[in-house]
Formats: C-alpha cells, sequence, structure tokens
C-alpha cells in the first residue's frame, strides 16, 4: 500500500479532529484570500480609472471626496464650480487636456455624467453599437450599464435626480441612447455619458434657461475619429465651445486636468488652491492616503488570519502527537514487515500536508465565493468586488497552507522515525 493511501486512511479513521483541523486551515486561508483578491482588485480599479489624470480641480471641500466622486463616481461631489473659472484654468499653458465632468442625476443607480469629446480620448473609448453622444440628450452608455438594464440604441428612459437610485424622476426630458461602449474594464462601463448642456437643461426651469443653453455643437468626424494618443491641445475645447456669454452663470462639477510638463505637478497645485476659489486634489496623494486609512483594518484582518492559522498548526501537531500514541504498535508492526524508517517519517508528513492542502483549497474556494457574495450586495458597480477573478499570488496561500502541515508534522515524523520497535513489541 503507497504511503499516500495509508496516510488518508489514517485520517479517515479519526474524522472529527481531521474535519476541525481542516475547518481550522480553510478558515485562516479564507480570510486571507479575501484581503488578498478586494486589495489586489481594489488597487487595480484605482490605477485603471485614474491613468492618465494628474489632477482633479472642484469645489472647495475633502479632497478625497472630490477624487472618488471625480474619478470613481462612489461618492457625492463637494459642490459646483463656475464654468467661466473652469474655461480660464483650462486654457493655461500648464494644461495639455481638460475633461469638464457635470454629476447630479443617474438612472437605476447608474451615474449620468455629462462631458464633451475630450472624455473619450482620455479613456480611449470605443463602440460596440451606435455612436457617440451628439447634441442634447443623446447618451452612450457603457457596456455594463448596457448589459444591467438591457439598453440598445434608439432606447428613450428619463433620468432621476440625486446620485443613487430612489431620487425624483425628471419626466420633463427623455434621454436617447445613442450608442453602447465597448468593455473598457474601467469606470466607463458604468457610466451614462451625455454632454454638458444636457445636464443644465435637465434641470433648467423656464425658456430663459433653455434659450441661454445651446448644446454642445460636435462634428461627426471628431465624435468617431478620436486619437487619445495625439498631442493635440485639448484644453482649448471648453474655451471653444462655452464662449464668455455661455459661460455666464453656468456651472459645472469638476476638471479632470492632464499635465504638459512635470513642472505643473508642483506649480499648478499651488496655483489653484492659492489663487482661486476651487481647490485642487492629486489623485496619486489621495489614493495612497485612502490606502493608509484601508490598511489599518487590513492589517488587523491578517494578522487575525495568522493567528488562525498558528492555531491550526498547534492543533494538526498536537493530533498527529496523539494520533502516533495510539498507533505506535501498528508503526512497529510495518516496520516489521519491511516498511523502512523513511516510509514511516513519510507517511506522517503526509498527513499534515494532507490536512493542511486540503482545508487551504476549501479556504481559497470559500474566500471567492464569500467575496462574490460581498459584490453583488455592494449598491455601487464602480468598486465592486468579484470572487470570479483569480491572482496569482493565490499560489503563495497555497504554499503557505502547506509549510503549515509539514511543519506541524516534523516533530511527530521525526518521533515516529525513531521508535524503538523491540520495546514497543515487547509491552504490546
Amino acid at each position: 500500500m503507497s504511503p499516500l493511501k495509508i496516510s488518508y486512511k489514517s485520517l479517515a479513521s479519526n474524522p472529527l479532529t481531521s474535519i476541525l483541523n481542516i475547518v481550522l486551515i480553510a478558515f485562516g486561508t479564507g480570510i486571507l484570500t479575501i484581503l488578498l483578491l478586494a486589495s489586489t482588485q481594489i488597487s487595480n480599479k484605482l490605477e485603471r480609472n485614474s491613468k492618465d489624470i494628474d489632477l482633479v480641480v472642484g469645489a472647495k471641500g475633502s479632497p478625497l471626496q472630490l477624487i472618488l466622486s471625480s474619478i470613481f463616481y462612489i461618492d457625492f461631489p463637494t459642490g459646483n464650480i463656475p464654468l467661466k473659472d473652469a474655461n480660464a484654468l483650462s486654457k493655461h499653458p500648464m494644461v495639455k487636456r481638460a475633461v469638464p465632468l457635470a454629476l447630479g442625476d443617474s438612472y437605476q443607480g447608474f451615474r449620468i455624467v455629462g462631458t464633451d469629446t475630450s472624455f473619450i480620448n482620455l479613456y480611449s473609448l470605443q463602440l460596440e453599437k451606435g455612436k457617440f453622444w451628439n447634441g442634447n440628450f443623446d447618451v452612450t452608455v457603457g457596456s455594463e450599464v448596457a448589459k444591467t438594464l438591457n439598453l440598445k440604441p434608439g432606447d428613450i428612459f428619463h433620468g432621476a435626480h440625486g446620485l443613487t437610485s430612489g431620487g425624483d424622476t425628471h419626466t420633463d426630458h427623455a434621454y436617447v441612447v445613442a450608442g453602447i461602449l465597448k468593455p473598457q474594464n474601467n469606470v466607463s462601463d458604468n457610466l451614462i455619458l451625455t454632454d454638458i448642456p444636457s445636464i443644465w437643461d435637465m434641470h433648467a426651469s423656464g425658456e430663459a434657461n433653455d434659450e441661454a443653453k445651446a448644446p454642445v455643437e460636435v462634428e461627426e468626424g471628431e465624435m468617431h475619429h478620436h486619437h487619445p494618443d495625439e498631442t493635440e491641445h485639448e484644453h482649448g475645447t471648453m474655451h471653444d465651445r462655452f464662449n464668455e456669454e455661455d459661460a455666464e452663470g453656468k456651472e459645472i462639477t469638476s476638471l479632470l486636468i492632464q499635465y504638459h510638463s512635470p513642472m505643473a505637478v508642483v506649480m499648478f497645485p499651488r496655483l489653484v488652491n492659492q489663487s482661486t476659489n476651487m481647490q485642487a486634489a492629486s489623485p496619486a496623494l489621495e489614493t495612497a492616503r485612502l490606502f493608509s486609512l484601508i490598511g489599518v483594518g487590513v492589517d488587523t484582518l491578517q494578522w487575525f488570519a495568522v493567528l488562525i492559522m498558528l492555531i491550526a498548526a498547534i492543533s494538526v501537531f498536537v493530533s498527529l502527537f496523539n494520533s502516533l500514541k495510539e498507533r505506535k504498535y501498528d508503526i512497529a508492526v510495518m516496520r516489521v514487515m519491511g516498511a523502512s524508517r523513511s516510509k514511516i517519517f513519510i507517511i506522517v508528513i503526509l498527513e499534515g500536508v494532507l490536512l493542511s492542502f486540503v482545508g487551504a483549497l476549501i479556504g481559497i474556494a470559500i474566500g471567492h465565493g464569500v467575496l462574490h457574495l460581498i459584490g453583488n450586495l455592494q449598491e455601487s458597480g464602480q468598486a465592486r468586488l468579484s470572487g470570479l477573478i483569480f491572482s496569482t499570488k493565490e499560489l503563495y496561500i497555497l504554499a503557505a497552507g502547506l509549510l503549515i502541515g509539514i511543519i506541524a508534522s516534523i516533530l511527530p515524523a521525526i518521533q515516529a522515525y525513531r521508535s524503538d520497535i523491540a520495546s514497543i513489541l515487547s509491552k504490546g
């Protein structure tokens, strides 16, 4: 009989103890798996969504709130800023590209974002069906929005006031789906994109407001043949579309800024914060701050999981040690029948490895299942976690589980290796 089969039969003879050891190991590895997958997915989302955005300019308030609302769309904006001031800022020589955002409405929990064609270039958006928005109340929806709400080009819907589901519905104007975006694997998958005047008109009352807000006029070629890698001066876009008269009294939520040169990293945020009534927030700094805040809780849970793994290792050691006392006569008989010391040593080691391997596999599976359940319970699609995403770092968790089994069984294996056959049989 092979050593592996003997080890399995030995564990099966004491099922309660074996199950307890497996549960302890599974619990520890499950927590570590959840923490690993969650931190990896959050980190990747933050990196993808803030890529190529050097600065966010918005109303005074919390810089972190400004970043969360304008890049990740998971918080409420700090307020609005005058379009006139945003125009002036977008023309600054240090600015390569300024992408305006106008927030305030949503549809079935998905945020409606007013912007212009610079947003297309910023995220290198591509169409799956239809076309990009071109005029008031045209919208282009992200792939997840279309999939979840079963939208297609030509469909009509009414937005609701507020950034979460349940707000007052705007029945005066209906949005028309112009196109569907290809999956981008970033925040745009969960957005409904339209032009900024649509957001203004949606909240306007009376003809005076309608006359003051002309639609954004965009040539079809610009909408369908964007070139994200070109170095055109897109910071003039807003100023060209909204002249001084149009900008008077109008507001937007924020600006996403790209710099022309590294020198702007130091000078431009200080310029905004000191010489305007707006604030500048760096995505890199604020996301690092966010991770430092989250890290305290993550570290605590990691140490808790490690403690559980240590307890599991002690439990495996105790169970194998006690098992050897009960089986020492059987081991002596195996030796008499020709089993070598090394074979006995391997059998005991394999018992610990089997326990830890099965426990680690179950723990990883539980971790994925729990994380997927958490993701399904999350209201916001922007930060939704998935248990269907695997990481190569999980191999380290599996290796750690195997190592625990080996370490826990090494002393009992040495004891079995050194057992005195003659003494055991004489007492038997």
